[in-house]
């Protein structure tokens, strides 16, 4: 079942936030929640089966500058290791499609490294009718 995600959910959540990559602390992970479902901008759609999480899409809204229409940037997007292969990412993915033009964005992007373990994925993001038309760059500004 597709819901959305509470901050109640962090527990649940550190497996898939591992999975993605980005491993972190239960009590970085749920100060990260109760921040994030106070903004209406931005969305946590969990798939939930049996209590554990097997998938998740995050994501937030933003007006633009370079374009008439907002767009939804999806920050988060992962399905755990062993449920991958069972439409859990695509039907996510619709979620997130519906989150998205419910708010009246037009757009909704994504990034993914460029590494060569992302080839795979990459395809995958292209089969749901993404365009790799962008490259990212990051500079961390923290003290």
């Amino acid at each position: 079942m597709i819901r959305q995600a509470v901050a109640a959910d962090s527990q649940k959540l550190q497996p898939l936030l591992n999975t993605l990559g980005y491993p972190a602390s239960l009590v970085s992970i749920k100060e990260r929640m109760e921040r994030i479902v106070q903004h209406s901008d931005y969305m946590t759609f969990v798939f939930e089966e049996r209590e554990e999480l097997l998938g998740m899409v995050g994501m937030s809204f933003s007006l633009a500058y370079h374009k008439d229409e907002p767009h939804v940037r999806i920050i988060a997007f992962v399905v755990l290791e062993n449920a991958q292969g069972k439409g859990i990412g695509r039907k996510l993915m619709k979620q997130a499609e519906a989150w998205a033009r419910q708010k009246g964005a037009g757009t909704l992007m994504l990034n993914s490294g460029n590494r060569k373990e992302r080839e795979e994925t990459h395809n995958i993001y292209r089969h749901m009718g993404f365009a790799g038309t962008a490259t990212g760059f990051y500079k961390n500004i923290s003290l």
